[in-house]
């Protein structure tokens, strides 16, 4: 059987659902009648009768001084500064990080491009290749140009091999944004060693990983700076909002000085410098501190659901998210890969899809159209950053060395070793997580998965 959705990948009809729901590999699988979700924001605890006091201006400010501090402690780094989002937090790393290795630029763009006046204008930054776009959003912002390097198959996060390869090839890049792929570390002792080695500072992109560790130490605790997120679908939220990581006072200062605007003390508005819009509200601070004290809890359920699916799976067919040496991780999002010595059988263009059933194996985008009819959410894992359109100029970094991606120079033999990156967005599954969801819950989910393969 072929399908074929419009473009976007979710317009199935009821029609289309049904038809899948009545082939015979998912006879005796009954739709959820209230769609299990992916990872669904989760508010616990009440903390909203006093929600009125936040609007007063020295009650909101203690509440996110003291959310900063509790963060700060828990990590274990001397300071962090609340902000909107985890692009907010990137970009004031970006930020500072530029101006402390090519010193302090006007930080005014010009009416040719947005960062021109920037400290990082016209210099390269290594991003992970599975990361969020908007981690790598302020590199643009800031002029910088970000070349991807490949994940590593031992834990889906950069390759520190990669990494040398890249350093060879540019030795003067300055800045690395690595991240911890959905809520499972990476090698970051050894990337933080690298860094060192070649003079670069180290952006640590923890937004999906709160509460992991590696060797005991807290991811966010490694890089020169280290970036937090409370988006709503994150392991604790506060619906929005972004946390950065230091060490230093002066970093900590200058990025809740640009994130309010820049504006200077005077008794009437003054500004020095450019500014941004990127401060936490009161009451998104008082959401993640309510929520900050269950971390513990949702980890546990969180590694529970995990379990479920490792002890079900049968890692000839699917494999989970790898689990590197010496970490713990906050197993934020369970994944799994297609592994069936059957090839399936699914093209992929920029937006659309088309695959075909075969017994013994399932395409991914099948099983997902499985989920779909039984009323389940799961999505694809995460697009490399060097295969989206708005980076396709972008180089991108893999054990066999450089290779920019234009879509006329394809050529299936050129890469022998490289591109985990792809390979893993095209073979892989974000599975059902979430911390409401039941034992039975999932055990029905599992038998979808399974019947996709029958």
């Amino acid at each position: 059987m072929g399908f074929s959705p419009q473009t976007g990948g979710g317009a199935m009809t009821e029609l289309m659902a049904e038809c899948i729901r009545r082939e015979a590999r998912f006879k005796g699988i009954e739709r959820f009648d209230k769609k299990v979700p992916l990872a669904s924001p989760s508010l616990l605890g009440a903390g909203m009768d006093d929600i009125n006091k936040l609007f007063e201006p020295v009650a909101a400010e203690g509440e996110i001084h003291a959310l900063e501090k509790e963060i700060a402690e828990y990590i274990g780094v001397n300071y962090a500064a609340a902000l909107s989002s985890e692009t907010a937090a990137i970009h004031m790393a970006v930020k500072l990080a530029a101006e402390k290795i090519y010193g302090s630029a006007s930080g005014i763009s010009t009416p040719d491009g947005l960062g021109k006046g920037g400290a990082l204008y016209g210099r390269r930054v290594f991003c992970a290749d599975m990361i969020s776009a908007g981690a790598v959003y302020p590199v643009i912002y800031e002029g910088g140009e970000p070349i991807f390097v490949d994940i590593s198959p031992v834990d889906w996060c950069m390759d520190p091999e990669v990494l040398e390869i890249a350093f060879e090839r540019y030795p003067d890049v300055k800045i690395v944004i690595m991240t911890h792929l959905y809520g499972f570390p990476g090698q970051i002792k050894r990337i933080q060693e690298i860094c060192r080695e070649h003079g670069a500072l180290l952006i640590e992109d923890a937004a999906e990983s709160l509460g992991a560790s590696v060797d005991g130490k807290r991811t966010g605790s490694f890089g020169d700076y280290g970036v937090l997120s409370f988006d709503r679908d994150k392991i604790i939220t506060g619906l929005a909002g972004g946390m950065l990581l230091v060490d230093d006072r002066y970093s900590a200062e200058k990025a809740k000085k640009w994130a309010g605007r820049s504006a200077a003390a005077a008794p009437w508005s003054h500004y020095d410098e450019l500014g941004y819009d990127y401060g936490m509200s009161s009451i998104t601070a008082r959401l993640i501190r309510n929520q900050f004290k269950y971390l513990d809890e949702h980890i546990a359920k969180k590694r529970a659901v995990y379990e479920r699916y490792q002890k079900r799976f049968d890692d000839d067919l699917m494999l989970l998210n790898p689990i590197g040496e010496g970490t713990e991780p906050n197993y934020w999002i369970s994944c799994m890969t297609v592994e069936s010595s059957i090839a399936f059988r699914e093209t992929r263009s920029e937006r659309e899809y088309t695959y075909e059933s075969q017994h013994g194996t399932a395409a991914p985008m099948e099983i997902l159209d499985a989920f779909q009819a039984f009323h389940v959410e799961g999505k694809p894992i995460r697009k490399p950053m060097h295969m989206q359109p708005v980076f396709r100029s972008h180089e991108q970094i893999t054990l066999d060395g450089g290779r920019r991606t234009y879509e006329q120079f394809y050529m299936d033999s050129f890469l022998i070793r490289g591109n985990e990156s792809e390979g893993l967005f095209k073979r892989g599954v974000c599975l059902p997580c979430d911390v409401r969801m039941t034992e039975e819950e999932q055990v029905r989910v599992m038998d979808v998965v399974w019947g996709s393969f029958d």
